[in-house]
């Protein structure tokens, strides 16, 4: 009697063969010219450079940041003597939300998910005694205050005596997503879209050596979308950004090279090295043929891959280690240029000073001991990963499609069309954990039932203090008058189509806060609630 077939699939329900071959890829329509090519040559399958990381490695950066800016900027320091070439500030969500920490709204959330920045003196301590300028990459997650960081940014480079030009920023500064999937939205989205667009108007004008927007499908595949959709949701919102930026004169070729699309990186290691790869291919031929885009700079896609959060589990949670390094593995196999992971705390606290060593560690022996890094992609020319790949590329179509047939993404977003996707295949997901289709060792299965006996993270009382003592000593101290005259600039530029930049950046000068500087704008935009569609 013959052993019965076990059923497998990948994360996103993909089914896959037991085996595959030659046959399998002439099915798809693959040809190795159009779909494949070499490292470094369109349509960049293989990768954005023909070495990959026999030439540089990826940039490794941890996200870090809590509590008071001291906090932080200690953290980042020790990451920094750990061998991070880059970091990233987490911010809490106040400073999100565009809310200073004294407001009564936010009692109990201040430093807990991030660091909390009320004013320009809270950026000056963060980023005091780190050399910018030799720091391979900063980034953040600002994107409804996106402008206001930025111009904190450039006014403690103008103090430090150097130019903002100087150092490399990657800011997140992808709005769009945060209607779908985190929430942290200040203004409605058409509003909101022009505040990303002036960062990214402003930056490419002057500042031309930074990275303005960091698009990112991470946080809707974390929400519970599929792989293909993951491309699909980034990229349309990706068009939303170009084709406005496009409007205010900036040529395709002076944008795209300064693109960013962030990914999450998930357990499925197969399933997610294919992503990385169809989504350079797709990227490439959208640059060429919709946009017109004819240097190669203009039409590769720079990845930032971030580990999968959502995976890590609060059982066993030294299971997530192992988890990590699948995902790191995944990412690096995939050709990703930046890369963060996260650490196996992550689902009890903030990642305690081991948590975030081990995350770093992590890295950076898959890049030194396993050996993937000496070949540029090594997986390319796999029947398997060819032609799941050529399988994702016809769904991701399929999805960009709908959202074009409706005008768009943020008419998408409107609509609620986003958001159920999500929602649906987060279901999806979920009762297959819950039907033990899909294992999650520690939980479903193999599972001690035991509390985890690890010591967690817990920001301490004394540094929300230090917030709020700044705080109240920087309003008593500064001048009033500066402050409201660069108030009612933002107010009177904002309602024109001026760019936004110059003025907050004067606001920021003279320590207006982040939440006054947002309550400036709102009396001009309005302040966005969420209607249900669904």
């Amino acid at each position: 009697m013959a052993a019965k077939e076990i059923r497998s699939a990948t994360l996103s329900g993909l089914d896959l063969k037991a085996v595959y071959g030659p046959d399998d890829l002439k099915e798809t329509g693959f040809e190795v010219a159009k779909h494949m090519g070499q490292p470094g040559v369109f349509p960049y399958t293989r990768g954005i450079d023909p070495l990959m990381y026999r030439k540089d490695l990826w940039v490794m950066g941890q996200y870090s940041g809590f509590g008071s800016a001291e906090d932080t900027n200690r953290r980042i320091k020790y990451l920094l003597e750990q061998g991070q070439t880059g970091f990233a500030v987490a911010l809490d969500l106040p400073t999100q939300m565009g809310m200073d920490s004294d407001d009564p709204l936010v009692a109990g959330e201040v430093g807990k998910i991030g660091v909390a920045i009320n004013t320009l003196r809270d950026m000056e301590i963060l980023l005091d005694g780190i050399p910018l300028e030799r720091v391979r990459q900063i980034r953040t997650t600002a994107n409804a205050i996106s402008p206001i960081f930025i111009s904190m940014l450039i006014a403690v480079a103008q103090k430090q005596g150097i130019s903002p030009g100087d150092f490399r920023l990657l800011i997140q500064n992808d709005i769009l997503k945060e209607f779908i999937s985190r929430g942290t939205y200040i203004f409605p989205p058409k509003q909101s879209v022009r505040f990303t667009v002036d960062v990214i108007q402003y930056s490419v004008q002057n500042i031309p050596s930074w990275n303005p927007i960091q698009i990112c499908g991470y946080h809707m595949r974390e929400a519970g979308c599929t792989a293909a959709q993951e491309i699909a949701f980034a990229f349309s919102d990706a068009i939303a950004y170009i084709e406005e930026t496009l409007r205010r004169g900036i040529s395709i070729e002076q944008l795209a090279p300064k693109l960013y699309v962030m990914f999450s990186s998930q357990p499925d290691l197969l399933e997610e090295v294919a992503k990385f790869r169809v989504a350079r291919r797709i990227w490439a031929y959208l640059m060429k043929e919709r946009f017109g885009a004819k240097e190669p700079d203009s039409q590769k896609l720079r990845i930032f891959g971030f580990t999968g959060g959502s995976w890590l589990t609060a059982q066993e949670p030294l299971n997530n280690i192992v988890r990590v390094t699948l995902e790191v593995l995944a990412a690096v196999l995939g050709g990703v240029q930046v890369l963060a992971s996260s650490s196996y705390d992550e689902a009890l606290s903030i990642p305690s000073e081991e948590a975030v060593r081990i995350a770093l560690r992590t890295q950076q022996i898959v890049a030194h001991e396993s050996g993937v890094a000496f070949s540029a992609d090594p997986l390319g020319g796999s029947y398997l990963m060819e032609s799941i790949g050529m399988e994702m590329e016809k769904e991701v179509k399929t999805v960009m499609r709908k959202i074009e047939e409706m005008g768009g993404m943020i008419q998408a977003i409107e609509n609620g069309f986003i958001q159920k996707q999500i929602a649906e295949a987060s279901y999806q997901i979920q009762k297959s954990v819950e039907k033990r289709e899909r294992g999650l060792v520690g939980v479903n299965m193999f599972a001690e039932g035991k509390v985890p006996k690890i010591q967690t993270m817990k920001v301490d009382r004394e540094s929300q203090k230090k917030v709020f003592d700044r705080l109240k000593e920087i309003k008593c101290t500064r001048d009033t008058k500066k402050v409201e005259s660069a108030l009612e600039r933002i107010k009177s530029e904002a309602r024109g189509d001026t760019n936004l930049i110059p003025g907050i950046l004067e606001a920021v000068k003279v320590y207006a806060t982040i939440g006054e500087i947002c309550s400036a704008l709102k009396t001009v935009f309005s302040e966005y609630r969420e209607v249900p569609t669904y």
